[in-house]
């Protein structure tokens, strides 16, 4: 079973040709968006928190251990996770 993002070098027909030559299933699945991207939904996150500090950041030093507290700070508390499953809940209900 192999799976990709639909990205042009994926469908081209030459891999397309490859694939079927070599008996691969390919899983359907919707045209890569933004949207569908795990990370984004963590960097949007992250981008979020660190924002919401007080006091901002004030310079990159500053944004460097905002961004690095923060992080783990998504990370012991598991928000992460929660942000990878809701993610694959949104790519079920759109498939």
């Amino acid at each position: 079973m192999f799976q990709h993002d639909n990205a042009k070098p994926h469908v081209a027909r030459i891999c397309t040709q490859f694939l079927e030559a070599k008996h691969f299933p390919v899983l359907p699945w919707p045209a890569y968006s933004p949207e569908m991207s795990p990370i984004k939904h963590v960097w949007d996150a992250l981008h979020q928190r660190v924002r919401q500090r007080v006091p901002v950041p004030a310079n990159i030093q500053q944004l460097h251990t905002a961004i690095e507290d923060t992080g783990i700070s998504m990370v012991q508390t598991s928000v992460i996770w929660s942000l990878c499953v809701a993610h694959v809940l949104q790519c079920i209900m759109l498939m």
